[in-house]
């Protein structure tokens, strides 16, 4: 079995490919390093190549012994997303029509998609079930939403089996502390509140008018090295169950983004300062998953479960990073 690892190069793409190198299982990376790091392939197999160019798949992919793919690879900043609609449309959803007519070409049955909660738009229900309407508000979600329902279309016509995972907040980094989050430029909360505090600068909250006990937006963090692991749970589920399927992949539990600050300032043992800045528009209050499903059907479970594990790992990261 070779597993073929679009985006490998990049931070959730990386952890699994080094989930996968712990369980001796083959793998080839595919990435074009427009926003992954080389450094992340080095010694492992990988081909650099364009997604977005149905000729460089086949040229590079043809003669490789793939039996499933795991498509990781894309763009990701959703206030970009609203500013850049064609690039954006080009890396997240032409590039991956392309990769499924290959995988369809090449008789590749399993496709892992990486999905997103910025498919359900504004939540009606806390928390988020995978049969919450789906009404993404910008972009990015829009994007990730096309490409479910395509693969949702070839799968009903083709044999193509599917799983497209929603996840919720990706954050940590491995526990070695060599392979963490490294997005430029950062825009996640953990990540970028761990930095102020090691840099002494001041960090901004996006709004404190939530509905929320402390007026900042509530999110449903998850560990990287635990989406990791649902994305061969996954490969594994297909093997017995054909089709479409859509699992959401979250924590069921959510923390304010004061609540994040809070226990940084904790961990570190220094107090960061806050300033409070503008709301982004068509913010969520609060985004909570409903794991179920993926509990239940895919025997995932949340092994570093807790805020504390989370952040800890990341700092330990990005203290090794300096």
């Amino acid at each position: 079995m070779t597993i073929l690892v679009t985006g490998g190069a990049g931070y959730i793409g990386s952890h699994f490919v080094r989930h996968l190198e712990r369980k001796k299982i083959d793998f080839v990376i595919a990435d074009n390093f427009s926003t992954g790091h080389k450094k992340l392939v080095k010694n492992k197999k990988f081909v650099e190549l364009d997604l977005r160019d149905p000729k460089e798949i086949s040229v590079n992919l043809q003669d490789l012994d793939i039996t499933s793919i795991v498509h990781f690879a894309g763009l990701s900043i959703v206030s970009d997303s609203q500013k850049m609609k064609k690039e954006y449309y080009e890396n997240n959803v032409l590039a991956s029509m392309n990769l499924a007519k290959f995988a369809l070409e090449k008789k590749i049955r399993k496709f892992i998609y990486s999905s997103s909660a910025a498919v359900y738009g504004i939540p009606e229900d806390i928390p988020i079930k995978e049969n919450h309407p789906t009404r993404p508000i910008n972009n990015y979600g829009k994007n990730k939403l096309e490409v479910e329902n395509l693969l949702k279309d070839l799968s009903m016509e083709f044999p193509l089996d599917v799983v497209c995972l929603r996840y919720f907040n990706a954050a940590g980094a491995d526990d070695n502390g060599d392979l963490g989050e490294e997005h430029n430029p950062e825009t996640h909360l953990i990540p970028n509140v761990i930095n102020s505090a090691l840099n002494s600068s001041e960090f901004t909250v996006n709004g404190d008018t939530y509905k929320t006990n402390d007026g900042t937006c509530i999110r449903d963090y998850v560990h990287v090295n635990d989406l990791a692991s649902a994305h061969l749970l996954s490969l594994n589920f297909l093997d017995f169950n054909k089709g479409f399927h859509i699992f959401n992949l979250g924590s069921e539990k959510g923390f304010s983004v004061m609540e994040v600050i809070n226990e940084c300032q904790k961990l570190m043992k220094t107090e960061i300062k806050v300033r409070i800045g503008e709301k982004r528009e068509g913010d969520p209050d609060i985004l909570i998953a409903d794991n179920t499903k993926s509990v239940s059907k895919l025997n995932w479970k949340l092994e570093k479960n807790t805020l504390r594990t989370i952040i800890s790992s990341a700092i330990d990261y990005h203290k090794n990073a300096l």
